[in-house]
């Protein structure tokens, strides 16, 4: 049976924040206390339990040296002004694109009616509803829509907004969004479903159509998890379950492939305990190191086996070595070890119940790069080691602790792998095919595929570059482990990709960096994720390409001119309101004003002429000259620069008419002033 797992299954951002939240204030000593299930997750509350974490449903249940966490899905605005009131210490741990909602509909006017998609009993909608100003109606599909659209509650001259519950389905959202505009074409509506929502329902939908069946993983009360169950239920025979022990009431022997996918409030321990339950050859899918673990495990074998020779008095090897358990016994090969002295090169120490000198090479001090000896140890440590080799003739006995790292810190990299934790640690070599990571003293190769480096770059750019990485793959009888660091960059970026979304705001000002151009616009980079300066919103004149006006690493000031979550695509203003021509115009170039303008254009009616940079305006062929023309071009051609008026502005129409004619001696005026002049002779 081939089993597929889905790429996003697990905890979203929400819950990760809000379950991390709770377990640092109990790493920290503190009492806590949950206002209600911290997720919908029974496993996971029932270990908080075990750890003293107490559920309570009002903060009248709050012991008085409790600090309580308000949980994931939010809960109604009278609790949160109750705990205050009652000045109870507390965390609100209500997830980003919750109080996103919350600020969404508790900044309308008092008498918008406000439209929720989602689950009335829900404690989300429940806590959404109270924030709510004016009405609020809620509907969980199409039918319950139509039904309170025609129900007459709602006045036709009243504001009306619609939202949805995060976990909403998405399929069913677009349905009610498309009804909805065709009653109230007015409707403001907000696409506020979580993106990891999203993402789940439509990969979930994606990949039961590849499979003979799906198991969702996750709390039969969760919202989020239930969802992905219809999702997949459309195209396979779908199973819900809570824990592994779920999967022996499942007959899978008449399916060939079977997804994986898991609710956003499911912990990662649960899934691969699934998993490895359904399979014990179940490969992560990144494993694409498969082809290189074998030549990896070569290399470092023959490594060992150059630096690890069988000693002289038959010691053993450094392979059954790893077998032996720690012991004080003297015929063990592995001992403990006083440090009495440290030079730059050795440390020496001393063994009970040898006579040979202790002595410890530099090189095989440690696996993580240091300066000096006195870096890694100190006179008087006493130190588990590892005989290489004796050599009575010389009364030395070589000794390495580097060795000795590796076997303890192996069960830390196992542990690491189960509990999916990232590791971090130095990249000591440049190999085929890939890098070497050292951490707890074991060597970890990062196939060059996933250390993030592009594959027109040399991976010398990591040579002593410390590193952020997963295990990805382990082989207990060889020791060996595979890791990568493409996926914490990845899981990094979509975790900074979805905070960034849920602080976003239409309307927001914020500052970026310009990452690239194209002949459409600017792509900035505005905290995590990338929004988009159209050509025509970088200038109020107009521009033939953007590196007219910005370049790649330039600091800008934009506006978030619109947020389409669905499609995450970012639409941003760079354009100041101060920089607007039209408004410069207003401000200092009132009709009656004299300036200087170039004649640009020349039409049958008149010539166009730049009066400040991005307006024309036009004077009119009888505002050229006292004297009859009967073309422009008779008395101007393009280039000229003209002394005109303004004698009339349409900010409306945006048009500004001019006049040459106002700046000339009238040809009476002309005529009777050389009169005077004649008679004064």
């Amino acid at each position: 049976m081939q089993i597929k797992l889905a790429e996003t299954a697990g905890f979203c951002f929400g819950v990760d924040r809000a379950v991390n939240l709770v377990y640092d204030l109990i790493s920290k000593g503190e009492k806590v206390c949950t206002l209600g299930p911290i997720i919908h997750n029974q496993q996971l509350v029932d270990d908080l339990k075990h750890r003293g974490v107490k559920t309570i449903e009002s903060p009248f249940e709050c012991e008085s040296d409790f600090k309580i966490v308000v949980r994931t899905h939010g809960v109604e605005k009278s609790v949160i002004e109750d705990i205050e009131s009652r000045n109870i210490p507390y965390v609100n741990a209500t997830c980003p694109f919750v109080r996103k909602i919350h600020k969404i509909v508790s900044e309308q006017e008092s008498g918008t009616v406000t439209l929720i998609a989602g689950d009335e009993k829900h404690p989300e909608v429940m806590g959404i509803r109270s924030f709510c100003k004016g009405e609020s109606f809620v509907f969980k599909n199409e039918n319950e829509l139509e039904f309170i659209l025609n129900s007459g509650k709602i006045h036709s001259d009243n504001r009306i907004i619609c939202v949805s519950q995060t976990t909403f389905s998405l399929e069913e959202w677009k349905k009610c969004k498309k009804n909805l505009k065709k009653v109230y074409t007015k409707c403001e509506i907000f696409d506020t479903i979580c993106s990891a929502t999203s993402d789940r329902q439509q990969e979930a939908y994606e990949l039961s159509k590849q499979c003979d069946a799906m198991i969702v993983i996750g709390g039969r009360h969760s919202s989020n998890t239930c969802k992905l169950r219809d999702v997949c239920s459309e195209n396979t025979p779908t199973f819900l379950i809570e824990t592994a022990s779920e999967l022996s009431g499942i007959d899978f022997s008449t399916y060939k492939v079977v997804g994986v996918t898991a609710g956003a409030s499911t912990p990662s321990v649960i899934i691969k305990e699934v998993l490895k339950t359904m399979s014990e050859e179940i490969k992560e899918k990144e494993v694409e190191a498969a082809e290189t673990v074998a030549e990896t495990a070569e290399i470092a074998d023959n490594a060992e086996k150059a630096a690890v020779d069988p000693s002289a008095d038959g010691e053993t090897t450094f392979a059954e070595m790893l077998e032996e358990s720690f012991s004080d016994d003297d015929t063990s090969k592995v001992v403990k070890g006083i440090v009495v002295n440290i030079t730059p090169t050795e440390v020496f120490v001393d063994v009970p119940g040898r006579k040979q000198t202790g002595v410890i090479a530099a090189e095989d001090l440690s696996a993580e790069p240091f300066d000096k000896c006195e870096d890694v140890v100190a006179i008087g440590d006493e130190l588990d080691l590892i005989i290489m080799k004796t050599d009575d003739q010389d009364g030395v006995l070589k000794l390495s602790k580097k060795l000795t790292d590796a076997f303890k810190g192996w069960d830390e990299i196992v542990a690491a792998k189960e509990a999916d934790e990232i590791l971090e640690g130095p990249v000591t070599a440049i190999i085929r095919g890939g890098v070497l990571v050292t951490v707890k003293g074991t060597r970890v190769f990062v196939p060059a595929s996933l250390t993030g480096v592009p594959r027109n770059q040399e991976l010398d750019v990591l040579k002593d570059a410390t590193v952020r990485f997963k295990i990805i793959d382990i082989n207990n009888a060889r020791r060996r482990a595979v890791g990568s660091i493409k996926v914490v960059v990845l899981e990094e970026k979509k975790a900074a990709e979805e905070a960034a979304w849920a602080k976003l705001e239409e309307g927001m000002v914020i500052t970026g960096t310009v990452k690239s151009l194209t002949s459409y616009g600017a792509f900035v980079d505005i905290g995590g994720v990338d929004g988009m300066i159209h050509i025509s919103e970088l200038s109020w004149t107009r521009i033939k390409h953007p590196s007219e006006v910005v370049k790649v690493g330039d600091q800008v000031e934009v506006t978030v001119k619109a947020l389409d979550d669905e499609n995450k695509k970012i639409s941003l203003g760079f354009k100041k309101i101060e920089d607007n021509p039209w408004e410069i115009l207003k401000r200092d170039y009132p009709v009656g004003t004299d300036v200087e303008a170039t004649v640009v254009g020349l039409a049958a009616f008149g010539a166009f002429a730049n009066v400040i940079p991005g307006i024309d305006g036009l004077i009119h062929i009888s505002q050229i000259s006292w004297e009859r023309i009967k073309t422009p071009a008779d008395a101007l051609k393009v280039g000229d620069v003209v002394n005109a008026r303004i004698t009339e502005i349409d900010f409306d129409k945006k048009r500004v008419s001019l006049s040459m004619k106002d700046l000339l001696e009238k040809p009476e005026e002309k005529i009777e002033a050389l009169s005077d002049d004649a008679d004064e002779e």
